[in-house]
């Protein structure tokens, strides 16, 4: 009687930890948050717009327009990588940022992309953000941002130094 008492136990924990790791895995999948490059949107623009996707750029300062009576805000976007591996191998995200920026003010051909954002301008919206937006892509090929998610430069700052090789 008790051998049969623990395996009943034993298949019983075994079937709650498969489920707890079937449960992890596709919390996890789940939760992995992937963005598109403004080069990737604008290659796939085509089967792309009207859909709802998030994508990211390095902020252009000098692209941030603002109508505060009409919480009605714009700005572009310059190309920047997706992937943290290549992100890393380039200096790190201050240096890429800055290099995005720079790249894209010299170059009219670096892929940008206007973003339209109705409601309060964040504070974190500067030159060489980084900008994560969740929104469609309209017909007119301009950006319909519903979500907003700004990384402050200058929290990559003091370590542009050391990733620099200064």
């Amino acid at each position: 009687m008790k051998q049969k008492t623990n395996k009943k136990l034993i298949i019983g924990v075994v079937v709650i930890v498969l489920a707890l790791v079937v449960f992890l895995v596709a919390f996890s999948q789940s939760s992995t948050q992937y963005f598109m490059t403004v080069e990737e949107l604008q290659a796939q623009s085509a089967e792309l717009t009207g859909k709802k996707v998030r994508i990211s750029g390095a902020v252009l300062g000098d692209s941030i327009q603002y109508d505060a009576a009409n919480l009605d805000l714009s700005f572009e976007i310059a190309q920047m990588p997706g992937d943290h591996r290549e992100i890393e191998k380039m200096g790190g995200m201050a240096k890429v940022l800055e290099d995005a920026v720079a790249a894209a003010k010299a170059d009219a051909s670096i892929p940008r992309l206007t973003i339209k954002y109705y409601g309060v301008r964040p504070d974190l919206l500067k030159d060489e953000a980084q900008a994560i937006v969740t929104g469609f892509l309209d017909e007119n090929g301009v950006f319909q941002a519903s979500e907003l998610l700004l990384k402050c430069p200058s929290k990559y700052e003091s370590a542009l130094p050391e990733q620099a090789g200064e």
